[in-house]
C-alpha cells in the first residue's frame, strides 16, 4: 500500500494520461505497449515511490530494440487477470480492476 510507480523513458518521464497504447500498472507497476512503433526504441526504467516512507528508488534500465528480421513471435490470445479473491471497496469510492487482453 502507498507505491506508485512511475516510468521514464531515455531520462525523459513517460507521461501516460493521454496514452492509448500505454499503460502503467499500478497493482504490479507492469508497463504495457500496446503495438510497438519505430519511436518506442530506447532506455525505460522503472523508479517506485512509497508515500510512507517518502523515498523513491529507480530500478536499472531496460533497453527496447526492434527486431531486424521482421518476425514477430506467435502468442496463443489469452487473458491475463490478476483480481484479488476478494475485493474491499468503501460505499461511494472507487475500485479499480486490471484485466489485459494479450495474444497476436
Amino acid at each position: 500500500p502507498g507505491l506508485s510507480y512511475t516510468w521514464i523513458f531515455n531520462n525523459n518521464t513517460l507521461d501516460l494520461q493521454e496514452d492509448s497504447r500505454r499503460f502503467v500498472s499500478q497493482a504490479t507497476g507492469n508497463l504495457y505497449l500496446a503495438k510497438v512503433e519505430p519511436w518506442d526504441v530506447g532506455n525505460y526504467t522503472c523508479a517506485v515511490s512509497s508515500a510512507g516512507a517518502q523515498r523513491r528508488v529507480q530500478g536499472p534500465p531496460t533497453a527496447l530494440t526492434l527486431r531486424g528480421d521482421g518476425v514477430m513471435g506467435e502468442y496463443e490470445p489469452k487473458i491475463e487477470v490478476r483480481f484479488p479473491e476478494t475485493t474491499y471497496a468503501e460505499k461511494g469510492s472507487s475500485v479499480r480492476l486490471e484485466c489485459f487482453a494479450l495474444g497476436k
